[in-house]
Order: C-alpha cells, then structure tokens, then sequence
C-alpha cells in the first residue's frame, strides 16, 4: 500500500503580506492534516478536483470555482487527481466583507485573470504598486463572487433524499424525471421539490447537472472522448452535454482541455 502523501502546510504563523499568494502542484492521493490559522484562504484548483472540509462540512473545489475558508476555521483536504493549485491568504482585517462561514465561490474572469497573471509571474506578495491595485481588485471581485450557495455539490442526510442522491452518483446517467424519482421515494412532487430546496440549496436537476459536471471534469483528465463521455453521462447527444458544460465551466470541453494541456481522447 503506497504511503499517504502530506501536502505542506505554511511555514510562518504570520502573513508575510495583507495578501499572499500560493501556487503549487499536488500529486493524486494527496492530502492535507487538519489545521487552523488566524488568516482567510481562498482554495482554487485550475486543473483537477479537491476534495475538502471546513469545520465538519464537505466542499468540491472544480475548475472555475473556489472554496471560501474564513480565519480561524479548521480545515483539510483529499486530491483523489493531481490538481494545479492557486491559493490567496489574506489577513483578517481584509475579510470583513467576506463570509463568516465556508462557502463555494464562482471564479469571475477577472478573478481567474488576476490569479492566472501572478502565478505566469511568480507574484507571491503583491509589492509593485500596479499589484497591490490588482490584489485590491481581486479582493473586491471576491467580495461579490462569494453570494449564492454554500455548496458546489451539496450533500443532506436526511433518509430519502440521500438515498436518491446516492443512485444518482452511482448510475449519473439514470435520466428518471423528478415526477418519477417522486413516486420510487413514495412522496409527491411537489414535496421532493421542497425537500431538495431545503436540503440542497437547489432542484435535483440542477445537483445532477453538477454531479455530471464533475464527472466530465474527470473522464476529460483521463482522455475520454466527448462523445463517450457524453453517453456515460446519460446526454443523448453530445451537442446537449456540451451545452451543460459551457454553463458551469464557461468553455467547452475540447477548450477546457486545451487550457488544462491535456491531449484529446480518440
């Protein structure tokens, strides 16, 4: 049995600026110890799925969106894939406008430019006077992207939702209607609706949107071709599966690849 890989934590109790800058490449299997510190951290990933959780709480951290963590809360982490990883610290009397509470956040293009530009420059501290208006921009981008749900893939424990959630993570093409994942769970429509919107933020159809989003992220990394993964995914065409991962990923697959270097399946 290979051995976990520990990721490394930050060496400094203090941040060395307001706002720092991480930029690394993790290996799959990698993990992360729990730990706390007295700064907020944005997670980021340009390539790869993490897997994390925040004070007891599950979060996905895909391409195109980040996980929010506040000061003081404790955190780890699981990559199951080697991710390309971008991470800003930033200094708790920057975070006042920013969530009390871990949340997902939607990277916007300018966010995503921001961070692209420092980490193509190795900007770690944000010195010259140009950077330090850039990190004021991400920073006031940030405070505005961080609204909407707290999760990317929302998990419940209640004992019927649950159940139908985990058919669908096991058999993600199972293309049965709300009407019909209704009537197997012995309730109506209208209250499988509700309970969704409790529990999940969300419809169902919007959850297995996204549990297929992260599925294509995967099956893209591993140089399926669209067309097979389209299909593994329940789409009955691939122009239908495109179009879902244009939503959420503001690219097409075969984009989404190139921008990842990574080669197209046959």
């Amino acid at each position: 049995m290979t051995a976990p890989y520990y990721l490394p934590l930050p060496d400094f109790t203090t941040l060395p600026s307001p706002v720092y800058f991480r930029y690394d490449e993790f290996p799959a299997g990698s993990e992360s110890l729990e730990h706390r510190h007295d700064w907020g951290q944005l997670n980021y990933t340009t390539q790869g799925i993490m897997r994390l959780w925040v004070e007891g709480k599950r979060f996905l951290s895909p391409p195109q969106y980040a996980v929010w963590i506040p000061p003081g809360a404790t955190h780890g982490c699981y990559n199951p894939s080697a991710v390309t990883y971008r991470s800003v610290y930033i200094d708790t009397a920057l975070c006042e406008s920013l969530p009390r509470q871990a949340c997902t956040v939607a990277i916007s293009d300018i966010l995503k430019a921001i961070l692209v530009d420092f980490a193509r420059r190795g900007v770690h501290e944000p010195e010259q006077e140009a950077d330090r208006r850039l990190a004021q921009v991400m920073l006031d981008q940030l405070s505005r992207s961080t609204q909407g749900v707290p999760y990317f893939l929302p998990y419940t424990d209640h004992p019927v939702l649950s159940g139908v959630l985990e058919a669908l993570r096991e058999n993600p093409a199972d293309n049965r209607t709300q009407v019909q994942w209704a009537r197997q769970a012995n309730m109506t429509e209208r209250t499988l609706a509700r309970l969704c919107h409790r529990e999940l933020g969300m419809p169902l159809g919007e959850w297995r949107q996204r549990l297929r989003y992260l599925l294509a992220l995967e099956a893209l990394e591993e140089e399926h071709s669209v067309h097979a993964i389209a299909y593994d995914l329940g789409y009955s065409n691939p122009s239908a599966f495109i179009a879902m991962f244009r939503r959420l990923a503001g690219t097409t697959p075969e984009q989404y690849r190139r921008q990842a270097g990574i080669a197209s399946g046959a």
